[in-house]
């Protein structure tokens, strides 16, 4: 059973406060990367504390790698909003099954009988059964079943990105493809968006 519960899932107040705490996330941890690169490029520059540069090089070592990716889900938050402002929360029910890894990070949503694709949620995995959820085997979903969209667990207090886990060759059928390419779930070229 599927129903809309607010026109677009940003009227829902929880939701807003959710995604408020996703940008905060995102930016705690772009900062926390690049404050040691940026440290160490200073004391280098204006030749001040090279031991403490040395330090921050150090440490910086095995986070330099991670830069990249915070900084492309810092900005790729934007697509967030834009399905949050675009399309209603849906409750549906869903299964988490492990990936073969052994990640819980996979929902599969059934939309309809013969159609149930999985989701990854990115960029980074987390276990959202497991984030303040009365209900695990519920799921709010918002966004195009085809490309892929927002959840959250219900009551929409913690909103992350999913994208299909693995498209069908011949692709999928339906939704509004309009919609889906103004809010950047689907490319020009009719494919979904994997981030």
């Amino acid at each position: 059973m599927t129903f809309q519960l607010t026109k677009v899932a940003w009227d829902h107040p929880p939701t807003a406060a959710g995604y408020k705490r996703l940008v905060l996330r995102r930016a705690v941890g772009l900062i926390g990367l690049a404050l040691p690169l940026m440290l160490t490029a200073a004391c280098l520059w204006f030749d001040v504390m090279r031991q403490v540069a040395f330090i921050f090089t150090m440490s910086m070592i095995g986070f330099i790698s991670w830069v990249p990716w915070m900084a492309i889900a810092y900005w790729r938050r934007l697509r967030v909003a834009a399905v949050l402002q675009a399309y209603p929360w849906c409750e549906l029910p869903c299964l988490h099954p492990p990936r073969a890894t052994g990640s819980p990070a996979t929902i599969a949503i059934p939309f309809r009988e013969d159609f149930a694709p999985t989701f990854r949620i990115g960029p980074f995995p987390i276990a959202l059964a497991e984030r303040e959820n009365d209900h695990p085997d519920r799921i709010w979903f918002a966004g195009d079943p085809r490309f892929g969209g927002v959840v959250s667990p219900v009551g929409g207090h913690y909103p992350v990105r999913v994208v299909p886990d693995k498209v069908p060759p011949e692709g999928w059928s339906g939704g509004d493809d309009g919609l889906a390419l103004r809010v950047g779930l689907m490319r020009r070229s009719g494919k979904g968006t994997q981030t």
